[in-house]
């Protein structure tokens, strides 16, 4: 139907580009968007109960699906709920539209109480800021919004929507046609052949995986082969926003995440980077260095927004093949054990993980042991916590399972970050969403503790006790689940959580795991 008004027209002109979902937690300034989504049924709208959930569900939506989603937020103070997960959500390089409703531009200069800079704290997490001022130049400005973020790798825009615009009259749908999307750059030939000048041809090299280009199953098969081929080894970033694992892929090391143990794991290689960003530390620790590879020692072989595939293809065709390889070591024996532990939580879904399993990760107890032990279990992907900004992992299992219908969502997830973005549980039940969520319940903030150690810390002062344990009391994330309408078990045993597990994978609908760790 032709467009009655501005809202109209920015969601006709946002569905002609191909926007199919919003990630919505509105109030009074946005009213119009919300009566405007029921005439164009083809974006879904999606509640959540906190903004946090909303922009973190947006993230994981487009990581999986590599569509552009629209966030509808309420004012300066509701955008600010959700900042955090924006914030890692441009760290993934994700394509979001944020719409933030504002006052009409009648009423700002008198200062009502949700009046506030919208421009000033939606710039940090956004490549741009665009606040409709006429309904007339609306759909050039929401096509310009959503080419900015398709654009290779992805980037987060927002529309800035005051009300008395939302609500002029617009007679037609006028939206120009977008453009081409911008796709990652090919590199050429000659390029690489001059890149690959830099790459010792007697010396020991690791590959590093990352952004948003390289982690996928075409470039990941290319850097093997290339390894193969003079002896290389394969690194994914610490934290990659979604990458392939599993099956007969070639196996990635994880980068490690404490700079003497990267130093360490990296040891005198050089290293040639395919959309990664050179390794640096987490934080600063005295006496450590900031950055871990020094210059040197540092290969750019392709750029963020540069196909990382067609770069290792075109620099396997120019490398001599090497006469010794390393080999990887062959899978230890493992002895099972009842004890419920986080080695016998990913042991046990590595046994069950189903083929095209999409894996939302945060927290370091189940992380660091599943993606040691990954390349083990069927064909799936996992998403990491790419910004640190804690609170990631729930909304986004939300975002990737309506960006990948039909896929079955694991949520690993730990107990401390799990209490940011809690109302994501709401939505799984609301919206029947096949995710399992595995609560990984030590009822302690684990990697806090684990740094207080490496500064020689008393973990039983009473400060250091109030501050990072969070047992008194226990959080009961089963009756949390419940009251939120999602299934869930305690486990209390492995055998306990393999029934649990196995039930999670044939349950229509989100189940939660209350996993209780030592």
């Amino acid at each position: 139907m032709a467009a009655t008004n501005g809202a109209h027209l920015l969601l006709e002109t946002a569905r002609d580009l191909g926007v199919e979902i919003c990630f919505a937690n509105p109030g009074t300034t946005e009213l119009t968007l919300v009566d405007a989504l029921d005439s164009v049924p083809e974006i879904r709208p999606v509640l959540g109960l906190f903004e946090g959930v909303c922009t973190g569900a947006a993230d994981g939506y487009s990581r999986v699906s590599g569509k552009t989603a629209l966030t509808l937020l309420h004012l300066g103070p509701g955008f600010a709920n959700g900042i955090a997960n924006l914030h890692n959500a441009r760290r993934a390089r994700s394509s979001i539209i944020n719409l933030i409703g504002d006052h009409a531009t009648w009423h700002l200069p008198y200062d009502a109480p949700l009046t506030s800079d919208i421009e000033s704290l939606a710039r940090p997490v956004s490549q741009a800021v665009i606040r409709l001022a006429d309904v007339a130049t609306l759909s050039a400005d929401v096509t310009h919004a959503v080419a900015l973020a398709m654009s290779a790798p992805g980037s987060i825009v927002t529309l800035i929507v005051p009300t008395d615009i939302m609500d002029a009259p617009a007679a037609a749908n006028r939206s120009p046609a977008l453009a081409a999307r911008e796709q990652y750059r090919i590199p050429s030939p000659d390029e690489i052949a001059d890149r690959a000048k830099a790459i010792p041809a007697d010396a020991d090299v690791i590959f590093l995986l990352g952004g948003s280009g390289a982690l996928h199953e075409g470039a990941i098969r290319a850097a093997g082969r290339v390894a193969d081929k003079i002896g290389a080894r394969l690194l994914m970033e610490s934290y990659p926003r979604i990458v392939d694992l599993g099956g007969d892929l070639p196996r990635l090391e994880r980068l490690a995440y404490f700079p003497q143990d990267v130093i360490a794991q990296l040891g005198d290689a050089t290293i040639v980077l395919v959309g990664a960003k050179t390794p640096v530390s987490y934080f600063g620790y005295e006496g450590q260095p900031s950055q871990l590879v020094s210059d040197e020692k540092l290969v750019i072989l392709a750029e963020d927004n540069e196909c990382g595939a067609t770069a290792l293809e075109l620099l396997y065709e120019r490398l001599k093949e090497r006469s010794s390889s390393p080999s990887s070591p062959p899978p230890s024996a493992r002895i099972r054990s009842n004890d419920l532990t986080p080695d016998e939580i990913v042991e046990e879904l590595i046994v069950q993980l189903p083929e095209g399993a999409i894996i939302s990760l945060e927290g370091s107890t189940l992380g660091g042991p599943f993606l040691r032990e990954s390349y083990r279990a069927a064909r799936h992907r996992v998403m990491t916590n790419t910004g640190g900004a804690i609170g990631q992992g729930l909304p986004c299992a939300v975002g990737a399972s309506l960006g990948a219908p039909g896929a079955r969502i694991v949520s690993l997830q730990s107990d401390g970050s799990a209490q940011y973005t809690l109302q994501s549980l709401w939505t799984m039940a609301r919206e029947n969403l096949p995710i399992i969520i595995v609560m990984a319940a030590n009822h302690r903030y684990g990697i806090l503790q684990t740094e207080l150690k490496r500064a020689d810390a008393d973990l039983s002062l009473p400060a250091i006790e109030t501050l990072t344990r969070l047992d008194n009391p226990k959080t009961d994330w089963t009756a949390l689940a419940q009251g939120y309408g999602v299934a869930a078990i305690r486990a209390t045993n492995s055998q306990e959580f393999a029934a649990a597990l196995k039930r999670g994978f044939s349950h229509d609908g989100p189940l939660l795991i209350q996993a209780e760790l030592p």
